[in-house]
């Protein structure tokens, strides 16, 4: 007896494995993060009557109890072919999801406040199409895609977003109702990725002044507008209206103009120029500088405790810039 009871009983992971499966919150969160992409098979596909198969359903116990009272043959079968279609319409619904690839492209970074675009890309690899599929985030409209026969169909959803950092996806659910509307299959699902916000930037926050010259600089980079300085090969970058038009209707090489006289600014966005405020206040303050100092053409860097971005300009360095007051903590 000894020797049977010791077989019987279940191992430490199975009993986990039972625990798991008996968890009611793996309905809503799915099975953890995972790598994309996110193959769902028939353990990760769920199906429930809606509202609209319920009330179908008590339609068809209040038919078949008047067929019996009545005994009326006709009456009975409209009831089971009735029935026969509600029956039959979970399997369709079921099978809408079931062999799915799910997978994500990447997170634009925003700002706090702003709803982050996420792609989900829903790709059928078998010759069957899978109509009303949808996506849904929260409590958001989701958003409905139909994926044709190996081919993959892309659904836009928002991340709502309240805080600057570097947070993990949430959980987001692709279900449908797909043909009658009787059943929902779904499927949560969680991959293991991570989007960035940034810094909600202030409203108004004047560029820093007059400085030293530590801080701000002006200097004759030979970009100027006034005087013909004379050509360069083109680089990527430079702007159309100073290409040298009259050597390309030459079939000679792109050229580009250089002009003297203007100076470039340069701007240090230091985080001490905003000792009065509060370091949340302060990364707003420096963010609304960082896209003021960028729409204004000018050479700026950044400065916080520990950390510093070089000189320089573009949407690569304003990114750098903005990513760095997003992942910026105050030491303790």
């Amino acid at each position: 007896m000894r020797g049977l009871d010791t077989v019987a009983r279940p191992t430490p992971d199975q009993r986990g494995r039972i625990r798991s499966a008996l968890d009611w919150r793996r309905f809503v969160r799915g099975d953890g993060p995972q790598a994309a992409p996110v193959h769902l098979h028939q353990r990760r596909v769920y199906v429930l009557p809606t509202r609209r198969g319920l009330a179908f359903a008590s339609l068809l116990l209040l038919m078949l109890i008047g067929s019996m009272n009545y005994d009326n043959s006709l009456a009975y079968l409209m009831t089971f072919f009735l029935a026969s279609i509600w029956v039959v319409s979970i399997l369709h619904t079921y099978r809408n999801l079931i062999g799915l690839n799910i997978s994500i492209g990447a997170v634009e970074p925003v700002f706090a406040g702003q709803s982050a675009p996420l792609r989900v890309l829903v790709n059928s690899f078998d010759r069957v199409p899978r109509y009303a599929v949808e996506v849904g985030l929260g409590s958001s409209p989701p958003a409905r895609c139909d994926v044709q026969a190996g081919e993959t169909a892309q659904a836009r959803v928002g991340i709502p977003t309240r805080q600057r950092g570097r947070f993990a996806l949430p959980v987001f659910t692709i279900s449908t109702r797909y043909p009658l509307g009787l059943f929902r299959a779904w499927s949560p699902i969680h991959v293991r990725a991570q989007h960035l916000v940034y810094p909600t930037p202030a409203l108004q926050a004047p560029l820093p002044g007059e400085h030293s010259d530590e801080q701000r600089g002006r200097g004759d980079r030979g970009q100027g507008a006034d005087d013909f300085a004379g050509l360069r090969v083109y680089r990527s970058g430079d702007s159309w209206r100073h290409v040298h038009w009259k050597a390309v209707a030459r079939e000679q090489d792109l050229l580009t103009k250089q002009f003297g006289g203007d100076q470039v600014e340069e701007l240090w966005l230091d985080w001490n120029d905003v000792a009065e405020l509060d370091h949340e206040q302060r990364l707003s303050v420096l963010a609304r500088w960082v896209l003021d100092a960028e729409k204004a053409g000018a050479e700026y860097g950044l400065r916080l405790p520990n950390v510093s971005v070089a000189l320089g300009r573009g949407n690569d360095h304003r990114a750098r810039c903005l990513a760095q007051l997003a992942l910026f903590e105050v030491a303790g």
